[in-house]
């Protein structure tokens, strides 16, 4: 398993990001994407020139976010 410190060293630049939206999305969308083994980037449509912020899957576990909602695209 990748570390904190390890995260923003992983190349995203192959990485497929998908809106995931619960809504309409008139607003913007959390965009996430797989981007290792339980390791996840998560960007935003309002902002796509932001670097994404990146996770562990247990630290989106303990936010209360399961990438498995986002759709089988995604996970």
């Amino acid at each position: 398993m990748v570390n904190g410190t390890d995260l923003y060293a992983l190349d995203i630049g192959g990485a497929s990001f998908v809106k995931a939206c619960g809504g309409p999305c008139s607003e913007g969308c959390v965009t996430p994407a797989r981007i290792g083994e339980d390791v996840w980037a998560l960007g935003d449509s309002k902002r796509p020139q932001a670097q994404p912020l990146r996770f562990t899957t247990a630290e989106l576990d303990a936010a209360g976010i399961d990438p498995a909602r986002f759709g089988p695209h995604v996970v």
